[in-house]
């Protein structure tokens, strides 16, 4: 081992109380080392849905992982895109899963597990005949001293000895960073790295990292310290020899950066970026999948065969079967997503919809915009409102389009205070229009 990565084993925990005060929030520093990016050529995500995602939740039935599991593989298209998904091994229930969508055959996304690093969990992916499957290893001290009760040493040879059972089983090991941004990087992160390599380099056999931000602290910028930083928890993985194929980014949302961190992590040198549907995972969830596949859009160009309608299909289902109560306001696919309301962007949406809709979220989507009918829609939302339920166009100052707006402004001066809604709305109309209306477009 590079004498630059020799593991620190130090007596008592490094907590980095100077970042992490605990009584105070954590703090963000930086440097002035800049780090530069790194994008590899392709990039991809992983899903977690059916490990971190389930931890959030009630667990899902074998059935609906299946359906799940089917429209990831509608949205990725064949492409690879969505390259993997992790599930757990331990129940009759996640084993039943596992062998129903074994049986669709599917390339995209590839079947992996996710497993402790101890002996007996390793025979679970022998008995499920798993090519690849994730490992935990714990990197911080919170976790090897706190949690583990063991040292950096003794954490580290266990570690090993799972991954040298992997690698004899020729199953691809994935090893888990928890907590890596809260680890000592040169300390403890960097040699045992720098181990996995040697391994990889023994066996001939590919030996990936996934940097887990257990609890959400990583920062997206250049200059960002270690250990929060997450260029340069990347950049130090690359240099000492990790290719950007075999690493993976899994973050979380304690601080509201769950999705720029992942795409932080992309920029960087990292190729998988690890995803749940919705963002449904641990705590404060996992970056969400959707948002991911329209990131991937947005640095790497359209791909061809990607199918971005069936997020939407995939938000309905989660909706109607799985329970999610996605918020109205949720981006791409919350039900106000594209809905405006204040009449004078309904005006500017009747001229061109480019001047209020962030892309044509009907044609990529399958979400025509809209309009939500309040006290601040005015005649221009009620025009548009008509004309996208019906194949009429009329201008927003016919008698009829002002007669619904009179209706509506006098529901809300008796003090109404919720929006009007399509039932009301259809009914208004008819009785504007005296029933003569044209067929609905829906």
């Amino acid at each position: 081992m590079n004498k630059n990565y020799k593991l620190a084993n130090v007596g008592k925990p490094n907590l980095f109380r100077e970042t992490f005060p605990y009584t105070d929030f954590p703090k963000a520093t930086f440097d002035k080392q800049k780090v530069a990016c790194e994008i590899p050529e392709n990039i991809w995500i992983t899903d977690t849905t059916f490990r971190d995602g389930q931890q959030a939740r009630p667990p899902y039935t074998p059935q609906q992982i299946l359906r799940i599991y089917d429209l990831l593989h509608e949205i990725d298209g064949g492409t690879g895109l969505i390259r993997q998904c992790e599930f757990f091994l331990y129940s009759k229930r996640d084993q039943e899963a596992i062998k129903l969508c074994r049986e669709r055959r599917y390339e995209y996304p590839e079947i992996t597990g996710w497993i402790r690093a101890v002996a007996d969990d390793f025979k679970l992916v022998s008995k499920m005949g798993l090519s690849e499957t994730g490992i935990l290893t714990s990197a911080s001290d919170y976790h090897i001293f706190l949690k583990l009760r063991k040292t950096r040493a003794q954490a580290m040879d266990a570690y090993l000895d799972i991954v040298k059972t992997a690698l004899d089983s020729d199953v691809i090991p994935r090893c888990h960073f928890e907590d890596i941004t809260r680890a000592d990087y040169k300390g403890f992160v960097l040699p045992f790295a720098a181990e996995l390599m040697k391994l990889s380099k023994e066996y001939d056999k590919p030996v990936k990292i996934r940097l887990c931000d257990t609890l959400g602290f990583g920062l997206p910028w250049a200059q960002a310290s270690l250990p929060r930083g997450v260029p340069k928890l990347i950049r130090g993985l690359r240099q000492i020899g990790v290719p950007p194929e075999w690493l993976e980014w899994h973050g979380h949302n304690d601080f509201h950066k769950v999705q720029v961190n992942a795409a932080a992590a992309w920029l960087y040198g990292c190729c998988a970026a690890n995803t749940a549907i919705f963002g449904c995972g641990e705590r404060t969830g996992n970056p969400p999948l959707e948002a991911m596949v329209v990131e991937h859009a947005q640095l790497k160009g359209m791909t061809k065969g990607v199918n971005y309608a069936a997020i939407t299909e995939l938000a309905e289902y989660a909706g109607k079967e799985l329970g999610f109560e996605i918020p109205r306001n949720y981006p791409l696919v919350g039900m106000d997503f594209n809905v405006t309301r204040a009449g004078i962007h309904a005006d500017g949406l009747l001229k061109n919809e480019e001047i209020y809709n962030c892309f044509d979220t009907n044609e990529l989507l399958n979400r025509p915009v809209s309009v939500a009918i309040t006290d601040k829609t005015g005649a221009a939302g009620i025009k548009h409102w008509v004309e996208t339920m019906y194949d009429i166009q009329i201008p927003k100052h016919d008698p009829r389009i002002i007669q619904i707006k009179d209706r509506i402004d006098a529901e809300y001066a008796a003090d109404r205070v919720s929006m009007i809604s399509d039932e009301e709305m259809f009914a208004w109309t008819r009785e504007a229009f005296s029933g003569n209306l044209p067929p609905l477009r829906l």
